[in-house]
């Protein structure tokens, strides 16, 4: 099996975290599986304490993946964005969303996310 990548913790202590096993409880998957979802850019895990973490605010209250999280993720890193400058972006407060923009993907200010990623990735 290869190796799934992750990044050094970049965010502020307050940011809940879900262990990946958890994260495996709560998708109904396998370990593997989540493992396969990291390698894919679907969601991406940090490194907090030694141990892989994925942001809770990555999942819905169904406990599934944010509907536009993985189409953002892709978009970012196709536009050259590492793992870290994805996280920073994604949990720096915008005053003109309100709020930062991983939260503005669970509601109506999703789109305007993702067309911003795609405005600073040209």
């Amino acid at each position: 099996m290869s190796a799934f990548p992750y990044c050094d913790d970049v965010l502020d202590s307050s940011v809940s975290l879900f262990q990946l096993a958890d994260v495996a409880k709560n998708l109904g998957l396998p370990l593997s599986k989540v493992h396969q979802l990291l390698r894919d850019r679907k969601i991406i895990a940090i490194k907090r304490r030694s141990v892989l973490s994925v942001p809770e605010v990555f999942f819905d209250e169904d406990g599934q993946i944010v509907k536009w999280l993985p189409g953002l993720l892709a978009v970012l890193h196709d536009g050259g964005y590492t793992d870290k400058e994805t996280l920073r972006w994604l949990f720096k407060a915008d005053e003109s969303l309100p709020g930062r923009p991983v939260d503005a993907l669970h509601g109506d200010l999703a789109r305007e996310v993702i067309r911003r990623a795609q405005a600073m990735a040209f």
